[in-house]
């Protein structure tokens, strides 16, 4: 059974409020950075005391509100922005990786993350050429004119990835980047995205790999041709069998029962494949955009807009290629996605 035990900060989700500071165990905090405009609201940056300092788990999103909250926290941690000695990042993307460089710059602290989002994070470094992946990505897909316009942001908008820092230090399966604290590799929502698990105290900072209410989203992203929601649904097995007692993710809320919530999310994807091949069979030649404009979403499909659309249809354009690859769906050869059944 999963039982919420961050009741403060569901409160405080429920509300559409920023929850507070909270000691998780000596030694241990959960700091909220806000997201202005993303509907996750916030990232909890975990902070985790050393003999000389503090070390962070994941930084925040690169705003000026993000960046004085992070401050705030630490102070109410007891702790200065000076004292910070690393930022163990869990995933490349902004809200998580954003403000690691600027904690850099202020501390001296070292960045450290998995190779290949440090592959990731030099792929996305030249805004330019970023909006014109994304935008040959959105027609292969089945996107027109208007779906480029609604989906891809502005070269301005895209000029965020230029302050994602590369690492210091990279950090592998089973590493333990600080005393007490290992690293276990978690492919799916970014192919190196790490959760950290504290074996002393069992507990498992899970960034965005497991979440206590919603699916990560799973994306086949530009330039990729492996099986992402396949590595997602291998590591979250793996991840059912470590011994937490209590799951610290970086959205919402914390929770125990790890093994239940792994086994919903299994059945939830064993459901979106099931909806996905039905679909298909329903409408053979379809493309990816038709597919994911018809599938069951949290809200009408009009509603889903901009880059929320368009991770909308990369998460279906990755269930498509999972089916693929074991033989249900086939994929036509020419250069926008037409499937049908095997």
């Amino acid at each position: 059974m999963v039982v919420v035990t961050g009741t403060v900060q569901r409160t405080a989700w429920q509300r559409k409020e920023l929850p507070p500071v909270e000691q998780v165990r000596p030694g241990l905090w959960s700091i909220p950075v806000p997201m202005a405009g993303s509907p996750l609201r916030y990232v909890l940056v975990y902070a985790l005391a050393l003999p000389d300092g503090v070390a962070l788990v994941d930084a925040g999103w690169p705003t000026d509100d993000a960046w004085s909250a992070l401050i705030e926290g630490l102070g109410a941690c007891g702790y200065a922005l000076t004292d910070v000695r690393a930022v163990l990042v869990t995933h490349w993307h902004a809200d998580h990786h954003g403000l690691a460089g600027s904690v850099r710059e202020a501390s001296g602290a070292w960045i450290g993350m998995h190779a290949l989002d440090a592959a990731a994070v030099r792929g996305r470094s030249d805004p330019e050429a970023f909006r014109t992946n994304i935008t040959a990505w959105v027609r292969a897909r089945g996107g027109g004119d208007a779906d480029v316009a609604e989906t891809v942001g502005s070269l301005a908008d895209a000029q965020r990835f230029r302050a994602l820092a590369a690492p210091d230090r990279l950090i592998d399966d089973g590493d333990q980047p600080v005393d007490g604290i290992r690293a276990v590799w978690t492919p799916g929502h970014t192919a190196g995205h790490l959760c950290f698990f504290d074996e002393e105290r069992r507990l498992l900072l899970a960034g965005d790999h497991v979440l206590p209410r919603i699916s990560p989203n799973i994306t086949l992203h530009p330039g990729q041709t492996d099986d992402p929601l396949g590595d997602f649904l291998a590591s979250l097995t793996r991840t059912g069998e470590l011994p937490a007692d209590e799951v610290l993710p970086a959205h919402e809320y914390r929770f125990t029962g790890l093994r239940d919530r792994v086994a919903a999310l299994h059945a939830h994807h064993a459901a979106r494949l099931a909806e996905v091949t039905r679909l298909v069979a329903a409408a053979p030649g379809a493309t990816t955009w038709e597919i994911a404009s018809a599938l069951t979403w949290s809200r009408p499909w009009p509603q889903v807009q901009g880059m929320i659309r368009r991770s909308a249809v990369g998460e279906t354009y990755a269930h498509l290629e999972h089916l693929s690859r074991g033989g249900a769906v086939v994929r036509g050869d020419a250069a926008v996605d037409h499937w049908r059944l095997a």
